[in-house]
């Protein structure tokens, strides 16, 4: 099955099903609410691993972004897919995850309702070649440095933003 004729539940502002589109009609409309996960990879230090999105893909080509993300399958919960596209994407397999926080992201395109993981992870990372061109880990306050500079995407940059309110709020 191709990227374009995946299929995607379509959720309301409350987080309920209303019904299912393609990948293309959710990338295209910002009214059509869709489910996706992102992980947070950490090493014991603090550092965050990032990926540098393959240049073949559709959007943020070439930008680094959040370790693990993608999309939610229909009937599928936000954990085992979190779960799923860490194995898919860098390899990755574990048990568990801790989970973070939810938010809607919107933009000219498309409304995401992200549901964001962490972990701590020091094993190999395999990444999919396909999809991602390099991963490395990166320290925060780097990160914080290269913001705003094009380097990251958009996406990152509005995790890492909800990922940096969270932490203020617990100190």
């Amino acid at each position: 099955m191709s990227f374009a004729e995946e299929i995607f539940e379509v959720f309301d502002t409350e987080g309920r099903v209303i019904g299912l589109a393609t990948r293309s009609e959710v990338h295209s409309n910002p009214s059509l609410i869709h489910r996706v996960v992102h992980v947070m990879v950490f090493n014991r230090q603090g550092d965050l691993l990032l990926q540098k999105r393959s240049m073949d893909k559709d959007i943020g080509p070439g930008k680094w972004d959040t370790s693990v993300g993608g999309h939610v399958n229909p009937g599928e919960n936000v954990h085992d897919a979190a779960l799923r596209e860490m194995k898919e994407e860098l390899g990755i397999v574990l048990s568990d995850l801790h989970y973070l926080y939810s938010y809607l992201f919107r933009n000219h395109r498309e409304s995401e309702l992200v549901s964001t993981f962490s972990c701590v992870y020091e094993g190999e990372v395999h990444f999919n070649a396909e999809e991602i061109d390099e991963v490395r880990f990166w320290h925060i306050q780097s990160i914080k440095e290269q913001t705003g500079k094009g380097i990251f995407s958009s996406y990152f940059e509005q995790e890492f933003t909800h990922y940096l309110q969270r932490i203020e709020k617990q100190v």
